[in-house]
């Protein structure tokens, strides 16, 4: 369990690209029990342990997942990014140089539920949500592109599929356009980091989750 913050009322893990957070209909064992398991044991708790799941990332993605430990913190946690306080920073390895180093896009996605995929129009459609973000080009080496992402808005898929919009398909991303997966299955699309008021003591936290250990993610990562 690779937790990057931790005290009374919450508990924030470095998820790897395969990892789930909830349950799913794959039957394995998502973050959020395995977090469980590893409260119980650390404190010697006899009883159930608290584990509130606050928010999620895609299966394939990696980097910071915020739990809470106290059903007043999960509360006020769910408060809290509905109304977007809770601001979130990725990072993505793309193939293909962005047309401009930094800028944000705007679309209108139209989620299709059967095949679990976001598309993306400029303009609004039926049934659209509309879709914000701002990249900025950080780190570039000879083949791949090093962006960072500032999420305005939580749509299904946002990233992937306004980068692959962009003509940047995510390293990996087999979804939404890239040709090949990554060797561990996962998607070279990492939360970087969460920045927020804590929902109890009110103190600034921010949490930054190391890259993986890939050498791509290292060599672009300390160019950034």
């Amino acid at each position: 369990m690779d937790v990057v913050y931790e005290d009374n009322h919450l508990i924030a893990v470095s998820k790897t690209g395969n990892e789930i957070v909830q349950g799913d209909k794959t039957g394995d064992m998502p973050l959020s029990e395995q977090l469980k398991s590893w409260l119980k044991e650390k404190y010697q708790k006899p009883g159930n342990v608290f584990v509130g799941v606050a928010h999620r990332l895609d299966r394939p993605v990696s980097g910071v997942v915020l739990f809470a430990k106290t059903s007043k913190a999960l509360a006020r946690l769910n408060e809290m990014f509905r109304n977007g306080e809770v601001k979130k920073t990725y990072w993505a390895i793309v193939k293909n140089r962005p047309p401009a180093e930094e800028g944000e896009l705007v679309n209108w996605l139209v989620r299709n539920e059967k095949q679990n995929k976001s598309y993306a129009y400029d303009t609004e459609k039926p049934n659209s949500k509309k879709a914000i973000l701002h990249y900025k080009l950080i780190a570039a080496s000879d083949n791949y592109y090093l962006l960072e992402i500032d999420l305005k808005t939580g749509r299904h898929h946002q990233i992937r599929v306004q980068l692959a919009n962009m003509g940047c398909p995510i390293k990996g991303d087999l979804k939404y356009g890239f040709d090949r997966s990554n060797k561990d299955g996962g998607i070279s699309l990492h939360a970087r980091n969460a920045s927020f008021i804590h929902p109890v003591s009110k103190e600034p936290i921010s949490i930054t989750a190391p890259v993986p250990q890939d050498t791509l993610w290292q060599a672009l990562s300390q160019n950034a």
